[in-house]
């Protein structure tokens, strides 16, 4: 656990650096990224991204100040605001997903090129089975 904690507290640094220079935070990067197909509530981008709804209407307001998303009403619940990423929303997250891929280029060029896809299979199968429900306690599943 430990390994994965310091592996996963680097990796944020460095990628709070990177998009930093976009100015966005990893935070609006997910959003953007999440938002990108449409017709979701803020609601349900937070939900996606992990964050709980007093910081998303923060990070939208920040967003939406930058030109980069607009929150629309939804057209089936007047309380509920649909997140659209702008043309420039758009342009950002390219940039910001160009920088994530470096990151992670560089960071799997420490591993042998055999080991790479290995370990990349197997993160991506923790994180989609045993670790998706945020982790309720060993042994527990996904949607305990």
């Amino acid at each position: 656990m430990f390994l994965l904690s310091w592996a996963s507290n680097a990796l944020m640094v460095e990628h709070a650096a990177g998009v930093a220079q976009l100015g966005i935070s990893p935070r609006a990067h997910c959003v953007l990224l999440k938002a990108r197909p449409g017709g979701l509530t803020q609601r349900q981008v937070g939900d996606l991204c992990g964050i709980d709804k007093t910081t998303m209407v923060v990070t939208l307001d920040q967003l939406e100040a930058a030109g980069l998303v607009r929150r629309r009403p939804s057209p089936t619940d007047r309380r509920a605001r649909l997140i659209e990423v702008t043309a420039e929303g758009e342009r950002v997250l390219e940039r910001a997903q160009e920088i994530a891929a470096e990151i992670q280029r560089d960071v799997l060029s420490a591993l042998p090129e055999t080991d790479r896809e290995v370990f990349l299979r197997s993160i991506s199968s923790l994180v989609a089975g045993r670790l998706a429900g945020g982790g309720c306690g060993p042994g527990s599943r996904p949607a305990c």
